[in-house]
């Protein structure tokens, strides 16, 4: 099958580097423990990604009986996606966290699936999805279209994402002429594009200012992510409205061609530790969803809810052009199912 052509100049640099250094995962018999370097790239460490990479460290240590050690980053390797799948391509990192918006850069297309606006309708359908037949057949898509390059092993959670911004929403009619920062570009920018909104691009570092100096009207985001970030307490972030437009998919990823060299014993030990890591880190989140609602509101910040079904009328169209295009229309259906 022909190697997955990475789109980003960097990334294509970098895979020429690991080809030249030719690395390889380390000699299990050799005496030395294995190193796994885990990686996410939010900064802070009260978060669930740091949650669930410091399972997969407990489960992996605990399990090899030292054979295996895990260090893991918050944010130190890298705190742009591009940097962490840079480095899992060259060997600098074994374990990285992703999300669908950037994946789909290098070179498959099919990771954007699980960017569509309500495509889910509750964690319940969500976790149907991608703990079942669906989650297997993309994993096993992922890992063959990328040449072995990446190997999913779980799927985590960041949580539904809500609007935030200078005005509740009442109606749709209410987004008409506001900027949004959001992806912009793809199906989630066709989707806020079609519900009134400007899509706006904004650095994450850079909304809690842009937010409050009025350079964009609104945003979206689960409650850990921006209430952390003191969103709710800017001019443009005070009002919340759960949209709930997103259960969000993030993948666990390792490099498959590294993992298949490990030992059998050891390649169980470490789907052990992935799995424990799914669990643990969706857990956390459903807690946090909950603890940074209550922040919020209690920093004067307001939240209402609105009649989804306009919304959801504009997704599904979105929905079938973006499977009919991926030929995933059988998928689509398939998660529909599973409502």
């Amino acid at each position: 099958m022909k190697r997955t052509i990475i789109t980003s100049v960097l990334l294509a640099i970098v895979v020429i580097l690991a080809g030249c250094s030719g690395g390889s995962a380390p000699d299990a018999g050799a005496g030395e423990p294995i190193k796994i370097i885990a990686a996410h790239n939010q900064t802070s460490t009260e978060n669930p990604y740091h949650d669930g990479l410091l399972k997969f460290k407990e489960v992996a240590e605990e399990e090899s009986d030292g054979r295996i050690t895990v260090e893991v980053h918050a944010g130190t390797i890298g705190t742009a996606e591009s940097e962490l799948v840079e480095k899992l391509v060259i060997g600098a990192a074994d374990v990285v966290l992703v999300s669908p918006g950037f994946m789909t850069q290098t070179g498959i297309p099919e990771f954007d699936f699980f960017a569509l606006p309500y495509l889910f309708d509750s964690y319940e359908h969500w976790e149907r999805v991608v703990d079942g037949p669906v989650g297997a057949d993309i994993a096993e898509m992922v890992n063959e279209k990328s040449n072995n390059d990446f190997k999913m092993l779980g799927y985590w959670s960041a949580g539904a994402r809500h609007y935030y911004g200078k005005k509740p929403l009442e109606e749709m009619s209410d987004l008409n002429g506001m900027t949004i920062r959001t992806q912009a570009s793809g199906v989630v920018a066709d989707f806020w594009q079609q519900a009134g909104a400007i899509p706006t691009s904004v650095a994450w570092g850079e909304l809690y200012q842009a937010l409050q100096q009025n350079v964009v009207d609104a945003s979206e985001n689960a409650y850990p992510y921006f209430v952390q970030q003191n969103h709710h307490t800017t001019r443009n972030g005070q009002y919340i409205t759960e949209t709930a437009h997103d259960y969000t998919t993030r993948f666990l990823l390792a490099n498959g061609e590294r993992f298949d060299k490990y030992p059998e014993d050891i390649q169980q030990i470490l789907l052990e530790a992935s799995e424990a890591s799914v669990e643990a880190e969706r857990e956390s989140l459903m807690a946090q969803e909950e603890e940074y609602k209550e922040i919020a509101l209690e920093a004067g910040a307001e939240v209402n809810q609105i009649d989804t079904e306009p919304f959801k009328e504009i997704a599904a169209p979105i929905q079938d052009g973006l499977a009919e295009e991926l030929d995933m229309e059988e998928t689509l259906e398939e998660v529909r199912s599973l409502e």
